[in-house]
């Protein structure tokens, strides 16, 4: 998705604030177009939008309620990841109208933004976040702690592109519109604001380029395969 395509799909979507409450009732309350399930306790799926209005207005209903929410006017749903062919970890985050290649493995914590593509046998780590609109080859490593900048806004901005085979280190920051060459490391905390060439080595604040990769680099920095088979 281009940027305009992302400002759209966002201002036009109908923005929920989806609860789970576990009611115990008085008496039968009708909870309107929500999900119910239960026929004694009841547990209830909807947005508060309609909810609230219910749950006030029948207040002498209720004996016991509890209301559970983690978001207030979103606008973006998270990703149906049920049939990716990737390996997910509890606690990821990915939104809608991400793409993740197959065999890709997103560790918990990781924040994968609407825009954003994952390529095939890359490994986005843990606490890791891909801003919207970011691009990520195939076969890389995204460092814990990595900040791939995101370009929602303005939608001018260029995003950042990765291409395969490049390993980003733990907490390394890669600023908007900078486009890695295939082979490159990034070192661990580096801050890159400048595009990298294809197959060497970078470090510091700003990053500069300290070595091209050789036999020694390619060993240390190797992907594991095991870690990405389902």
């Amino acid at each position: 998705m281009n940027a305009q395509e992302i400002i759209q799909f966002i201002g036009n979507a109908e923005k929920k604030t989806p609860v789970r409450m576990f009611v115990k009732e008085k008496n039968p309350i009708d909870y309107g177009s929500a999900r119910v399930f239960g026929t004694g306790d009841k547990i209830v799926f909807g947005d508060w939008k309609e909810l609230s209005g219910i749950v006030r207005d029948n207040a002498d209903s209720i004996e016991d309620i509890v209301i559970e929410n983690d978001c207030r006017n979103s606008a973006v749903h998270l990703l149906d990841i049920k049939d990716l062919h990737a390996r997910i970890e509890p606690g990821a985050f990915i939104r809608e109208r991400v793409e993740i290649g197959k065999n890709a493995v997103i560790m918990m914590g990781a924040v994968i933004n609407i825009g954003a593509v994952i390529g095939h046998g890359t490994m986005i780590d843990m606490g890791a976040v891909v801003g919207g609109r970011a691009e990520v080859g195939c076969n890389c490593h995204i460092g814990a702690g990595a900040v791939l900048a995101g370009v929602v806004e303005p939608a001018s901005a260029v995003p950042v592109v990765i291409e395969d085979d490049v390993l980003v280190g733990a907490n390394a920051v890669i600023i908007e519109g900078v486009h890695i060459g295939r082979g490159a490391v990034i070192a661990a905390g580096a801050i890159v604001t400048e595009d990298v060439p294809e197959n060497v080595v970078v470090a510091g604040c700003p990053a500069k380029v300290i070595k091209q990769k050789d036999e020694k680099t390619t060993m240390k920095t190797a992907l594991e395969s095991a870690l990405r088979s389902l």
